[in-house]
């Protein structure tokens, strides 16, 4: 088999006052059952003009609420492009997808948007590749636009796997990532840390448990990683997800955070960097579940239950589909 490895504005957030060191669109803030809104997000160093998707939960139905509402506002669709905004940021914008674990709410933006995108890495560790391959680009659930897997090969995406914690280039950008892999209940996921050429990080998290629950020490592991760039100032930003309020029992959580176990988490961070170490620290909350029943929303009572136990000093973040965030250098 042949896999290539790699050896607040409206609408916009501003951390700091210096331009910044990377921008992130929100195409897709929530998890669960929300289609149209569903996990994605656009990153791009301020070292080059080019994004790279995290996740693809809602890929064009974000793109079309991010530009209307500014998030695109400075880009330009050349004259001689036969395509609209949405469609010249589809094509020629984003060089590849990052996917962190192949469920349908991180991945269904991709693959509907697939007989229109263009040829673009899929990037990701090989089992979540394989679950892409087998389940979704099969000529059963989607026609096969993979360079690999059943029946007729479109090669419109080519698997391109990513092996664990070794940095890699990523192609038509200036941006490096490491690769780690997560537990989501019992399964893989995993949290990419992306790297710019002046060596400023930024993580972003699939779906995960928090170790205590996954009886994992996977989280610790990207936790060990990163410390040395917090002490250094290096780490910019993170994206990781509370799916439930703190009254959801450990044995509801399937492979979730809630507010008290994604502090505890960061707390472990915090034990690895030093004390205080985590001040002002931006970190962006994504995948809240929607409900549909009546009273508070997920999100007030999560943010509510994050910010009264917030000892550490970071700054909590929930965009809504179709912000911008940037985060200084």
């Amino acid at each position: 088999m042949f896999r290539r490895k790699l050896a607040v504005l409206v609408g916009c957030l501003s951390f700091g006052v210096n331009a910044a060191g990377y921008d992130l669109v929100t195409l897709g803030s929530k998890g669960g059952i929300q289609d149209g809104n569903l996990t994605a997000f656009m990153l791009k160093s301020d070292q080059d003009d080019n994004y790279v998707m995290l996740d693809a939960g809602s890929v064009v139905n974000g793109l079309i609420v991010s530009d209307e509402k500014g998030a695109f506002s400075d880009i330009k669709v050349p004259e001689t492009s036969p395509y609209t905004k949405v469609g010249y940021l589809l094509k020629e914008r984003i060089k590849g997808y990052f996917i962190s674990h192949a469920h349908l709410d991180h991945v269904a933006g991709m693959i509907i948007s697939s007989p229109d995108d263009s040829n673009k890495p899929i990037y990701a560790l090989s089992a979540t590749n394989d679950d892409l391959q087998n389940n979704y680009f099969n000529w059963s659930a989607w026609p096969n636009f993979g360079n690999e897997g059943k029946g007729f090969k479109l090669s419109k995406y080519t698997y391109t796997d990513l092996p664990e914690a070794q940095w890699q280039p990523v192609a038509g950008t200036s941006l490096n990532v490491k690769a780690m892999p997560l537990s989501h209940s019992g399964g893989l996921s995993t949290a990419f840390v992306m790297k710019d050429t002046d060596g400023d990080m930024f993580a972003y998290f699939g779906d995960t448990g928090p170790d205590a629950v996954e009886k994992s020490d996977a989280l610790k592991k990207v936790w060990s990683s990163l410390s040395e760039h917090v002490k250094n100032d290096k780490l910019k930003g993170i994206v990781i997800e509370v799916s439930f309020r703190n009254e959801t029992p450990d044995k509801q959580l399937f492979g979730h955070l809630t507010p008290k176990w994604l502090l505890e988490e960061l707390k472990t961070l915090e034990s690895l960097s030093g004390k205080g170490s985590l001040k002002g620290l931006d970190v962006v909350i994504s995948h809240i579940k929607y409900s549909l029943k009546k009273g508070e929303s997920p999100e007030t009572i999560i943010k509510r239950q994050l910010e009264e136990a917030n000892t550490l000093g970071v700054n909590f973040h929930f965009p809504q589909q179709g912000d911008t965030l940037s985060f200084a250098p």
